[in-house]
């Protein structure tokens, strides 16, 4: 049954390809719900966000923090996300991208960033 919906796929992606139209991508439902996600994100003019796979690739996409107050002032970090196509019912994976140096001065900074582990892998709770 699996094999006949794969050659009827492919039909109809030839017949497509011969009219001359360009076969569309289907979007996943995880997909449509993180398009409806980011666009009814408002991010503060401190947080950026990007996509280095394109605008089409909504899956990976980066957001950049450059705090404008506090004591990482001037700082930059930088987060990935990987959204799986199963999302919201799966967390994204986040890893943070900066090297992020802890010190033992104060326990509020520890506590603030004690859940990103030596290899930037943010864990999600």
């Amino acid at each position: 049954m699996i094999k006949l919906f794969k050659v009827k796929e492919k039909q109809r992606e030839l017949a497509e390809n011969a009219n001359g139209n360009i076969p569309v991508k289907k979007q996943s439902a995880g997909e449509l719900r993180l398009h409806k996600d980011i666009s009814e994100l408002n991010l503060p003019k401190s947080c950026t966000i990007s996509f280095p796979s394109g605008k089409d690739e909504l899956m990976n996409f980066e957001v950049t923090i450059r705090p404008d107050e506090g004591y990482y002032l001037g700082g930059t970090f930088i987060f990935s996300f990987q959204v799986s196509p199963i999302y919201p019912h799966e967390a994204p994976k986040v890893k943070c991208k900066t090297k992020v140096v802890l010190t033992r001065a104060s326990n509020m900074i520890r506590c603030t960033i004690s859940n990103i582990d030596l290899e930037g892998n943010v864990s999600t709770f």
